[in-house]
């Protein structure tokens, strides 16, 4: 049998070591292995608890976990109160942090008060490093080893109400960088990895002490600085762009040229909240950006801006309201046929009625609609409308526009799958308008929303032609019905040579294509006489007709022209 070494050589080799403390005298006895546990510390500042507390690293707060603290005192004698803490001692200031574990039991005097302790103490160097690392990499973003998002808004947040107690200023951020996206597609995520490092080490490089950086989003950093005036800010921000700018970053795909714009918003002045201070920042560098990138842009109020978010605001609370009591309508704008003035088809165009009696029209709702991401209910509903109005009038032919998002909304297309199934035929007489920016965005895409139409027997119009820039080759291998002559061309042929070259070219050349025009936004008689004789097949405008709520084919004994005829 091996012989069983001493205790003592056995806690040794662990790296602990015992004690025993009489709180009374503060006495602390130690088992012989001490020195393994706090190596180059003399016994003597182990010998109390007074002399062993000045060795605590001041900087660390003591982590406990004493699993008796809030049982009593223990009433039978020689019962021990079970307790465990961490804490960090060092011999001197240069010395590192030895990372201490004790565990033990107190146990109680006569009076019930703590009156000795014994324990082992443990070195936890490794554990500690290792909690060390993960509350790291909880706070930090493990590419640029900045903050992360979570903690740079929480730093914002303690910064600011710093700001407000002491009545001083600071500014927040957002640097993003441009362009990140053709980095990715010509080089790889790696190489665009390498550039957000580089970009963040060189921001760190130029900051002052206590001015704090994060990773905001993939391509985006915050930047905290504090007891920054405005003058101050723009000199920063300068610094920053040039950081970027002057020099090339190198990568192992080999030298990438990069800019950053900034948004920057100054605190408390013109924030009084992180979130405010974050949406700023943001709305400036979005503003830096569309100006010209690599450029600076500081927030500042705005009346018309602020106006227009206002109305906003109203317009997208009083359209989902009439979405919801059903007072978003169809207004019908006549097409008629240009020799025989004789409508030909009708446009559904929105029209949302107000408790007034009024109603606001297209321009007014399309766009805050569109920008507010509610087009897509709108376009639901007169989708149903104008197919409820097709199947209740079967000699009548509508035209519909829809946005450009709803081109590839799935659920635009469950719905109008589903009412063509319920109406059979009504697909035929249905005239689908798309915009001509719509037309080039993707080629391949657009067709496949075409093909679609056309196999429920559905037309395809290509609305505004003209102000975008598709080619008459786009048209015929998109294989749309009818290109509508943006009305802005139209509206002065009378006056404009170039009008009158331009849209007799448009006409002309649709014309050899077997694709049918509509001239929109004809105004006058003599407007008319020169498309005809041009040989628009279609006019649309004033001298024709507005829309209107009413449906005139209710009141025409006459039948629409078909609009391939």
């Amino acid at each position: 049998m091996l012989p069983v070494p001493p205790a003592a050589s056995i806690l040794a080799s662990l790296g602990q070591a015992t004690f025993a403390w009489d709180l009374a005298s503060d006495a602390i006895a130690w088992s012989d292995n001490v020195a393994a546990v706090f190596p180059d510390i003399p016994v003597a500042a182990l010998a109390s608890g007074a002399e062993l507390a000045k060795l605590i690293e001041p900087s660390r707060s003591v982590r406990t976990d004493a699993l008796g603290q809030s049982a009593p005192a223990p009433v039978r004698g020689g019962e021990g109160v079970p307790y465990r803490i961490e804490y960090g001692v060092r011999a001197v200031t240069s010395a590192p942090v030895i990372w201490i574990e004790e565990t033990g039991c107190w146990f109680a005097g006569a009076d019930g008060r703590p009156a000795r302790v014994q324990g082992v103490v443990r070195i936890n160097n490794e554990r500690h490093a290792r909690d060390e690392q993960l509350l790291k990499l909880s706070r930090h973003d493990p590419l640029t080893n900045e903050l992360n998002r979570t903690h740079l808004i929480a730093s914002l947040a303690e910064t600011m109400e710093e700001c407000a107690r002491f009545r001083s200023s600071c500014a927040f951020m957002l640097i993003g960088i441009d362009h990140l996206a053709r980095v990715n597609d010509a080089f790889g995520f790696d190489v665009a990895d390498a550039v957000i490092a580089e970009v963040a080490k060189r921001i760190r490089a130029r900051l002052r002490s206590g001015d704090m950086l994060g990773r905001f989003s993939g391509n985006k950093f915050g930047l905290i600085l504090r007891n920054c005036t405005v003058d101050d800010t723009n000199v920063a921000a300068e610094r920053f762009l040039a950081a970027v700018r002057d020099e090339v970053v190198p990568t192992k795909s080999g030298p990438v040229s990069v800019t950053v714009s900034i948004g920057a918003v100054t605190i408390p002045r013109h924030a009084r909240s992180a979130e405010e201070a974050v949406n700023r920042a943001q709305e400036t560098l979005d503003a830096a950006k569309s100006r010209r990138a690599g450029s600076f842009a500081l927030w500042k109020p705005n009346v018309e801006r602020d106006a227009q978010r206002r109305v906003n605001i109203r317009v997208t609370d009083e359209i989902v309201t009439a979405l919801n009591e059903r007072r978003i309508v169809i207004g019908f704008e006549p097409v008629v046929d240009a020799r025989l003035r004789q409508p030909a088809f009708y446009e559904c165009l929105v029209r949302m009625e107000q408790d007034d009696g009024r109603a606001l029209l297209a321009p007014d709702i399309v766009p805050v609609a569109e920008r507010l991401g509610l087009i897509r209910l709108v376009d639901h509903r007169v989708l149903e409308l104008a197919i409820a109005e097709l199947a209740a009038a079967p000699g009548v032919q509508l035209s519909l526009n829809i946005s450009p998002d709803t081109t590839m909304d799935p659920d635009w297309w469950a719905t109008i799958e589903s009412l063509m199934r319920a109406h059979p035929g009504v697909g035929e007489r249905l005239i689908v308008e798309i915009t001509e920016t719509v037309a080039i965005q993707d080629i391949d895409d657009v067709r496949g929303f075409v093909t679609r139409l056309k196999n429920f027997g559905s037309r395809i119009a290509i609305d505004d032609f003209g102000a975008g820039y598709t080619s008459f080759r786009n048209l015929r291998k998109l294989g749309v019905d009818i290109v509508k002559i943006d009305g802005a061309f139209v509206q002065n042929i009378v006056r404009s040579a170039d009008d009158r070259a331009f849209v007799q070219t448009l006409i002309d050349l649709a014309r050899r294509l077997e694709i049918k025009t509509v001239a929109e936004w004809v105004q006058d008689e003599e407007a008319a006489v020169m498309l005809r004789e041009w040989g628009c097949d279609f006019i649309q405008g004033r001298l024709i007709g507005l829309a209107s709520p009413d449906r005139p084919w209710n009141a025409s004994a006459e039948k629409p022209v078909p609009a391939t005829g």
